[in-house]
């Protein structure tokens, strides 16, 4: 962690012209300007576990200890300072270039060698990595552990958080505004779907034996929502593990797999499965694999993510 302090000025306009009247002029004309925004360090960050996170300067060299952070601390336009990213890190390109610092569990030594500032952990895993973290912060970094979001406010909350440690706040608060408006024009496309063309859907992140699915309080869960379309699932609540029989007593409209990046031939096996042809999902074909990252990544991207699941639900709707 660096030591001295930067006192951030504002630069003078300059203004065209000559002459001892026009340059009375300009300084009455300079003490009337509204003071220009700049990124205010030392700053103080409470983060999702509570703990007020003094960071005295802008961060040189961030590392990040989940994929969702450093999509997050990319789109603000962090690329440059991140020094390390996880082993599961696989956008934006560029990430391929930085230094990978473990998975699951972190390699300490090698954060600290990398001189880093700040480490963007996350609270899904912050609780198994108390040790590690605490052994970054006894070293002088800054840790930050970012919210675990479930909804889309709070993934906007994990984007205001990462920009306000970062000095990045403008760019956070332009990349909330942006999704915002994204998320209302795919609602207003889907406003028109009502009542018996509204379609059950069954969402599978994770293929057979062991089947999971988003139930009520989960983003996916909202995403559906937000296109007019029902969970069949929804007597579920967060990530639930559910029997097959279940799902063929729900007899969804449209079954979306989230796995294919991962599992050969996802939809194909899905389809095949004993005792599910007579689902209408399967019946009609209306099985379709969509990006994971997109869906389950709670990132800038999840609104391409909506906009891949409205299309796989409703592509009479969405892909005109």
């Amino acid at each position: 962690m660096k030591k001295t302090w930067i006192t951030l000025g504002l630069s003078a306009a300059l203004l065209a012209g000559c002459g001892g009247g026009e340059e009375k002029k300009t300084d009455t004309a300079k003490e009337n300007e509204p003071a220009k925004e700049t990124a205010a360090f030392p700053v103080t960050v409470t983060d999702a576990e509570g703990t007020k996170v003094e960071i005295e300067e802008a961060p040189d060299k961030i590392v990040s200890l989940i994929p969702s952070n450093t999509e997050i601390a990319f789109e603000l336009g962090l690329g440059d300072e991140i020094a390390g990213v996880s082993d599961f890190d696989n956008y934006p390109e560029e990430v391929a270039q930085k230094e990978k610092i473990g998975g699951s569990e972190f390699n300490v030594e090698k954060i600290i060698g990398l001189d880093t500032d700040l480490v963007l952990a996350h609270a899904s895993s912050a609780h198994n990595s108390k040790e590690g973290l605490q052994q970054l912060r006894d070293a002088g970094i800054d840790v930050l552990v970012v919210n675990d979001a479930q909804n889309f406010e709070q993934v906007y909350d994990s984007i205001e958080m990462i920009g306000e440690a970062t000095g990045k706040k403008k760019e956070a608060d332009a990349e909330v505004k942006e999704m915002k408006e994204g998320l209302a024009e795919i609602e207003e496309k889907a406003s028109g779907i009502k009542g018996e063309d509204e379609k059950s859907v069954y969402i599978e992140v994770s293929p057979a034996p062991n089947l999971f699915t988003p139930g009520k309080n989960t983003f996916m869960n909202e995403m559906l929502e937000l296109i007019h379309a029902n969970n069949a699932m929804s007597s579920q609540a967060g990530w639930a593990q559910v029997s097959e029989e279940a799902v063929i007593k729900a007899n969804p409209d449209v079954i979306v797999t989230t796995y294919g990046y991962y599992t050969e031939n996802a939809v194909e096996q899905l389809m095949a499965r004993q005792g599910w042809s007579t689902i209408p999902a399967v019946e009609n074909k209306s099985v379709v694999d969509v990006n994971s990252d997109l869906v389950s990544r709670p990132g800038p991207r999840l609104v391409e993510g909506v906009e891949a699941l409205a299309e796989a639900v409703y592509p009479d709707v969405f892909t005109q």
